[in-house]
């Protein structure tokens, strides 16, 4: 999905957006977790283009080398290229593995212990409160890199982990936009060639391989409007659109649908009860 002509006006635009966020807001710095992800990639290059302080900060925590790697390098070239810009570095392993190992617990008997996908979330939930332990330090905010799929679509994010943010510039852009700016703005091309990935898991699982379909196909469902579709029969389907819909769009389809609806919550106002 690409409904972007002209990469050099978007930038300019997010740039723009941001500077008077700040200044409507009396702020004094941008900060932005480097995962060495393409999404924080650009959007961590997009706050040095504004000028003001902006403070990169890379949070390895039991991660991959070729993560922590690509994390580093493009923090580094960054603070080289923008003057604005400072590089910080926060080792997270042994607090985070500190604090899941004193989470076992008995009850009558029974000895609980956290569980893989209880871990994968706490390890996001410490980067977050790492980036705001940062921001409230230096009078800055944090500001948020996930995409339009991500962050509208499917949910694809940790509740108040990387979901934590105060400002969200690339959340309307679909990923392969992001992909096409970050190469505009010239993005270490290891990053942009890079398989998607939120570094949670100890078996480096893919987006692709959690969501069990692609952010190009999860796009065309977003963008051709068949977020609620039937499902029934693949005739029903295709009768509903008025066009033959291949296998691979109905897994698709399916996909999203699953996502969105169990991760709803993620994405409505958290529900209180009215007096």
């Amino acid at each position: 999905m690409n409904r972007v002509s002209n990469y050099e006006d978007l930038k300019t635009q997010i740039v723009s957006w941001i500077q008077t966020y700040v200044s409507e807001n009396k702020l004094k710095a941008l900060v932005v977790g480097v995962s060495g992800g393409i999404d924080s990639a650009v959007v961590s290059t997009l706050c040095a283009e504004t000028g003001l302080p902006t403070y990169v900060v890379s949070m390895p925590l039991l991660s991959k080398v070729d993560n922590d790697r690509l994390s580093n390098d493009h923090t580094k070239a960054l603070e080289a290229k923008y003057s604005n810009v400072t590089r910080i570095r926060v080792e997270l392993s042994g607090v985070y593995e500190k604090f899941v190992h004193s989470l076992n617990w008995w009850v009558d008997g029974n000895q609980y212990t956290t569980n893989a996908l209880a871990n994968a979330n706490t390890k996001s939930r410490f980067r977050m409160v790492t980036l705001y332990q940062v921001a409230g330090t230096v009078g800055g905010i944090v500001v948020g890199t996930g995409n339009k799929v991500e962050d509208y679509g499917v949910g694809f994010y940790t509740k108040y982990g990387d979901g934590g943010v105060d400002i969200a510039p690339i959340a309307d852009l679909y990923k392969t936009e992001v992909w096409e700016l970050g190469k505009h703005l010239g993005v270490d091309q290891r990053i942009v060639d890079a398989v998607p990935t939120d570094g949670l898991w100890e078996d480096s699982r893919s987006d692709e391989e959690q969501l069990g379909v692609s952010y190009e196909d999860l796009e065309w469902v977003m963008e051709s409007g068949v977020c609620n579709s039937p499902l029934a029969t693949p005739d029903s389907l295709t009768q509903w659109m008025g066009i033959p819909v291949t296998d691979k769009q109905r897994t698709a389809i399916k996909q999203y649908q699953k996502f969105n609806t169990q991760n709803k919550h993620k994405m409505l106002p958290i529900p209180t009860f009215k007096l």
